[in-house]
């Protein structure tokens, strides 16, 4: 994957950049100024974009906001997100077309396996969410949470990172009976449609924390935006 990186923590950019380029990556560009982080997508076209919510000068949240202006210039510009912390509302409008975007607690990039799986999840187009957001997204429409099993909450936030039924069943250790069972249990108590899809059930969830879901038919392939001038 071609990959640029905002994030103005230099030690954490250059593990990325080791990680990655370790595996046979290519990163284009790393930037801790979200200027130049949207100088760096129009110019490389990357294949995902990882971006810190919180970069200078005032880190509040001219990152993930920087992520939304590129996504404008480049529609279909996977990108995957890093915080320490949920931003609601710019989450929620990131969330937006529900394809190709990710939102990980930095907490989660410690472990390696599902930061790239994470990564490659976005990169092809899907959706990866951290529990933990999940869970605070939840929480700001009334704690919906509180109708769930804590087996059924396992479930979701597995669904929620865009995990199938086989998948969820070998990370819980149960059948995958008993995760269809659960699936169909979250389903009606959050009052969610009984899709069975993963990349539809990630949507369902995202539609339950109140995005709205305008994504492509599978047969639009995603279009960048040609570079300006």
């Amino acid at each position: 994957m071609r990959i640029v990186i905002a994030e103005d923590n230099a030690l954490l950019a250059q593990g990325l950049t080791a990680l990655l380029e370790a595996l046979g990556h290519q990163v284009l560009a790393t930037t801790g100024e979200a200027g130049s982080f949207i100088e760096a997508v129009l110019t490389h076209r990357p294949d995902v974009a990882i971006v810190d919510v919180r970069l200078p000068p005032s880190f509040t949240d001219e990152g993930i906001r920087a992520a939304l202006r590129a996504r404008e210039r480049l529609p279909g510009l996977p990108v995957l997100v890093l915080s320490q912390y949920v931003e609601d509302t710019y989450a929620r409008e990131l969330l937006d077309d529900g394809a190709g975007v990710g939102y990980l607690l930095k907490d989660r990039v410690a472990r390696v396996d599902d930061f790239l799986d994470a990564l490659h999840r976005v990169a092809a187009g899907g959706t990866a969410l951290d529990p933990d957001v999940v869970r605070q997204l939840l929480a700001a429409r009334g704690n919906p949470l509180s109708r769930l099993t804590e087996r059924e909450r396992e479930v979701l936030a597995l669904m929620a990172q865009g995990y199938g039924n086989s998948e969820i069943a070998d990370r819980l250790v149960v059948t995958e009976r008993a995760v269809h069972k659960h699936v169909g249990n979250i389903f009606m108590k959050l009052d969610l449609p009984p899709e069975d899809s993963g990349d539809r059930r990630v949507l369902a969830v995202l539609t339950h924390l109140g995005v709205p879901q305008r994504r492509p038919r599978p047969s639009e392939p995603r279009r960048l935006a040609p570079p300006p001038g």
